[in-house]
């Protein structure tokens, strides 16, 4: 079963849906439909078709799965914020906030380990972690059960896919934080129109740059995490990143030069000064 085009059309789907739905329960409403119905089309192709090796069925567990997974997570959890959010008590939500954004904190904080095995692109755990044989040896351990089957899952899909879905989740609540003096709803859109920039590179190079970044600890003293960063960037830039950690995989594996955009960058910029010192 070929996963890819049913993943672009659903991103396609859900780029329509944030254009022509404005309302956000309404749309969460549609997108989570949306998700559930990919989940089960790919759920049907996975138990008829099974996979032709244990690769193939790390590449669907690891990065096909997530892809409508974390949506569904998203925009169940952006429902239940909005239909929970409190009315009129800029104190309350404020509060409200602020304990969503504890949540996300405290789950981040819980699964550490799995978090620096998949950002800093590590492979060696992927059979345990994304083949469902293994699915026995794990307890499950998610923060909500949005799509569990043991013949769909493996021990760490599904938290994979939560992680993917904070990340998202987190620039959704910040973006709602309250202005310490007044009730406003920060609208990153807003801002993100008023910049005419955009990444004209590809998506190895942004994150090349990301990485050494993050790894070099120039961005808020090294506190800043790596998801924060790639979202900031992915906004100012108007850039989608897509799956950055499968990236990072990917251009550690290159077997020359695995800094090459950097190697360009420091290149570019020495031969520009040495030209001007002319």
């Amino acid at each position: 079963m070929d996963f890819k085009p049913f993943i672009d059309g659903l991103q396609k789907d859900l780029l329509e849906a944030q254009v022509n739905i404005p309302n956000v329960i309404k749309r969460a409403n549609h997108s989570i439909r949306l998700c559930h119905s990919l989940l089960s089309i790919f759920k049907q192709g996975v138990i008829n078709d099974g996979f032709e090796s244990i690769e193939k069925e790390i590449e669907f567990f690891k990065s096909y799965k997530t892809i409508p997974a974390s949506q569904l997570i998203y925009h169940s959890q952006v429902r239940s914020f909005e239909l929970e959010f409190p009315r009129g008590d800029e104190n309350a939500q404020r509060k409200f906030i602020k304990k969503r954004l504890n949540r996300i904190n405290r789950f981040y904080r819980n699964h550490t380990s799995f978090s620096e095995y998949i950002t800093s692109g590590r492979t060696h755990f992927d059979e345990q972690y994304f083949t469902r044989k293994h699915l026995d040896s794990f307890p499950l351990n998610l923060s909500h059960v949005y799509f569990h089957d043991v013949d769909f899952n493996t021990p760490k899909d599904m938290l994979l896919s939560e992680f993917k879905a904070y990340d998202s989740i987190l620039v959704y609540l910040q973006n709602r934080m309250i202005d310490k003096s007044k009730l406003r709803r920060v609208n990153a859109e807003e801002l993100n129109n008023q910049l005419n920039l955009q990444w004209t590179a590809n998506k190895s190079a942004l994150t090349e740059l990301i990485y050494a970044l993050h790894y070099n600890r120039v961005i808020n003293n090294g506190n800043a995490d790596i998801k924060e960063i790639a979202s900031a960037f992915q906004q100012v830039l108007h850039f989608d990143l897509g799956d950055f950690y499968k990236t990072f995989s990917e251009i550690k594996s290159r077997k020359i030069s695995r800094t090459k955009f950097l190697d360009d960058l420091a290149s570019g910029l020495q031969s520009h000064m040495d030209s001007t010192d002319l």
